[in-house]
């Protein structure tokens, strides 16, 4: 099956219900076709395309693929531990670091493909890892690891390239056998981003870098990341203003704030965007609006961890890049970005009530939100010439009933508790009927539960 899926270098979407563009009108196309010519969105209209295959979308909404901006794939492995539920987030990275820093080629390649295959089967086409647990006792290659995870799967993906250079002896939080010397942290990042980091138009790859937060990395290694980045021009990504405890520990140790510590080494500006957050007072959010410093949300991770409620709908009005992720599988318990977007929206109405972010508006950052985050002009909305990347959904199920008055709000407001029908990232169908059609599910499945219970025994 999938030698033959490789032969289909062209799709035509008949007759779509309704083709929701996030375009730069907010356009929604009725009962028209969309045609896809090998990596490209080709043509919208009423014509009927010569294809290697036609989906009859009459019942169908047509969106543009979800983009997930902050994520942490090795966690999938650890999801749902009893040992950790009732915690907030430094006694519950303490215990699980104990865990995974057991990690192994095997592991990230399972949890991984997990990871992104649950991803893409709710409608996600672009996914953001920070991964930055890399084992002392072991020469280990992660990121090349994951690479060929999402390839396999066929994701587009943006690894970063995670570090911690500060362990507990020396005052920080994660244990000294995940932690590696600043040197080799850059020279590991350099040799990345000269293989993996295309900057193309459609490319499939990049890096990122990302050290990991300001309690597990020296001033030092912020500053040196940060001038390496820029010199490649690849974007830059930390954890900051998740937590009080966070807050804390930089005004103990630098008499700063958070933002405070990270405009000192540089790290402020349209090639930064941090994960979280939350706690960012008035002057604070001004700053980030005027240096066009971005945020990746994290809803439903900040609820589990009780870290608090980002000020998501001011920084919107604020013009504060904003994209929406699902944080890391242990602090979630899942890789599903619809259910994170219909959170995030009930969450903000919570907050402000009437001021809260739109229904559209939500969507709007999880598709170019997130593309704005990561750099890219060529995915995050639905126009000829854009990269084709898309989902779609069978609104002739039960739950749907009643809510076809408006396409865009019904992933905020009603929400989707199934996989999609569809989804196509760069031409290539990865998800039919609900299913992943790129790798055997099955299979994947067996080999990860196995894996699981060698590497949870371990500790």
């Amino acid at each position: 099956m999938n030698h033959e899926r490789k032969l289909i270098m062209s799709i035509l979407i008949k007759n779509a219900k309704a083709i929701i563009t996030m375009n730069d009108n907010n356009d929604v196309i009725y009962n028209e076709n969309l045609f896809i010519n090998g990596k490209i969105i080709e043509y919208i209209g009423t014509d009927i395309k010569d294809s290697d295959r036609v989906i009859d979308a009459t019942d169908m909404y047509v969106y543009p693929g979800l983009i997930n901006t902050h994520h942490h794939l090795y966690q999938t492995f650890t999801r749902n531990l009893p040992e950790v539920q009732n915690l907030e987030l430094f006694p519950w990275l303490k215990y699980l670091y104990e865990i995974w820093k057991h990690l192994d080629d095997e592991v990230i390649y399972l949890s991984s493909l997990v990871g992104m295959g649950e991803l893409v089967k709710y409608g996600c086409t672009t996914v953001f890892d920070h991964h930055y647990v890399f084992r002392s006792d072991l020469e280990c290659d992660f990121i090349s690891v994951q690479m060929k995870a999402a390839k396999d799967l066929g994701v587009r993906f943006h690894a970063s390239r995670g570090s911690m250079s500060l362990g507990v002896k020396d005052g920080g939080l994660p244990p000294m056998s995940v932690v590696e010397s600043l040197e080799d942290i850059i020279k590991d990042s350099e040799r990345l981003i000269k293989i993996f980091h295309d900057t193309s138009k459609y490319s499939m790859n990049q890096i990122v870098l990302a050290p990991c937060s300001p309690f597990s990395v020296s001033d030092e290694l912020m500053v040196e990341s940060a001038k390496l980045a820029r010199k490649y021009g690849v974007k830059l990504h930390t954890h900051l203003g998740e937590t009080i405890d966070e807050e804390d520990y930089c005004l103990e140790t630098s008499k700063e704030r958070p933002l405070e510590y990270m405009e000192r080494l540089g790290w402020l500006g349209e090639d930064v965007f941090f994960a979280h957050g939350i706690h960012f007072n008035d002057q604070e959010l001004k700053k980030l609006s005027d240096t066009k410093t971005g945020i990746a949300h994290c809803p439903i991770s900040n609820q589990k961890l009780s870290s608090g409620i980002a000020r998501v709908s001011e920084m919107v009005k604020m013009d504060i890049p904003v994209g929406l992720a699902v944080d890391g599988s242990a602090s979630n318990d899942g890789s599903n970005l619809l259910a994170e977007l219909r959170a995030g929206y009930l969450l903000q109405r919570l907050k402000y009530s009437n001021d809260a972010i739109t229904p559209q508006g939500m969507l709007r950052i999880t598709t170019r939100g997130g593309a704005e985050l990561l750099g890219r002009n060529d995915i995050g909305y639905i126009k000829e010439g854009m990269a084709a990347d898309i989902f779609m959904l069978d609104i002739t199920r039960l739950q749907y009933v009643g809510t076809n008055k408006d396409p865009v709000a019904l992933l905020a407001t009603v929400g989707v508790n199934h996989p999609v029908d569809y989804t196509i990232i760069n031409g290539k169908i990865v998800v039919e009927d609900g299913q992943l059609v790129t790798i055997n599910e099955k299979d994947i499945v067996s080999q990860a539960n196995l894996k699981f219970e060698k590497f949870i025994n371990m500790n």
